[in-house]
């Protein structure tokens, strides 16, 4: 679903979007934005005016990442303002959660516009209409972060334990560039979600293999053997284009961290990422 800019204000459950939702969630945890990655200037592919949006091909690309899962039908194209770093205000044209939308990827929302160019980049971006989360309890108005600029490569940004019931073991990807990914293979033990600030592949464009998936290292902690780091047995939630990969463990142990070696992973841009690592969260 791609929501055009000038879209009216949702309203929930017969309330204004502001009505009774806060800024921390019980755990204490606040509703914030985690990136604005400054992904794609005037580089959207043709393709995305039919995956994306009517008029986003040839505009820029801004995957933008919240601290938690958002409700879509509060989520307004006009709710977002992107300022530059000579401090002019961005022109919007859709956002969107494809193709990051997949069960519980309700985090990544994509802006596309004109907000600003290599020379001039989008410095900030904030959230000034009423975006709640999927439970309706936190309210995003007000969050604002800065901008990874262009030239930098894509890093992990979140981490969490997947639910059992969000697994989807065994799943097959759609034949659709932007449909939904794949799931972990059956036999799984226990699956860990990483979001990258932007879309990811390998250098030639190509989905990852295992040169990537060995890559990856998973820090568990056992009551017995103390914390020891293994290798996710397989990925999932490749074939859709998105941020998400699903690190499949075949080993039990409480996820402390996940971390990726340097320079196996591009952004559409073709930039590689940087060595990184992430907590995770329960």
């Amino acid at each position: 679903m791609a929501l055009l800019a000038g879209a009216t204000t949702a309203i929930v459950l017969g309330l204004t979007a502001d009505d009774d939702a806060t800024e921390r969630d019980k755990t204490g945890r606040e509703a914030t934005l985690l990136s604005a990655f400054y992904g794609l200037d005037d580089s959207l592919p043709p393709l995305s005016n039919q995956g994306i949006c009517s008029g986003a091909a040839g505009k820029d690309g801004m995957p933008v990442i919240f601290s938690h899962e958002i409700d879509v039908s509060t989520l307004q194209a006009d709710d977002f303002s992107v300022v530059s770093a000579s401090g002019a205000v961005g022109e919007m044209t859709c956002v969107t959660e494809a193709p990051a939308n997949d069960i519980g990827e309700l985090r990544t929302i994509l802006l596309v516009g004109q907000f600003g160019s290599a020379k001039d980049q989008p410095a900030t971006v904030e959230i000034v209409g009423d975006i709640l989360s999927i439970d309706g309890q936190l309210n995003f108005k007000g969050a604002r972060v800065a901008v990874t600029p262009l030239e930098a490569g894509p890093e992990m940004v979140w981490g969490e334990v997947v639910p059992e019931s969000q697994w989807e073991l065994g799943k097959e990807a759609t034949a659709r560039p932007f449909g939904g990914g794949d799931g972990c293979p059956v036999g799984t033990v226990q699956v860990v979600r990483v979001s990258w600030a932007g879309g990811v592949t390998k250098p030639n464009g190509r989905e990852i293999d295992d040169l990537e998936r060995v890559a990856y290292n998973v820090t568990l902690s056992d009551p017995d053997k103390g914390e020891q780091e293994v290798v996710p047995f397989a990925i999932g939630d490749l074939g859709d284009g998105d941020n998400n990969h699903e690190l499949c463990l075949d080993q039990t142990g409480v996820p402390l961290r996940v971390s990726f070696r340097a320079g196996l992973l591009t952004d559409p841009a073709g930039d590689l990422n940087p060595a990184s690592s992430i907590d995770v969260t329960h």
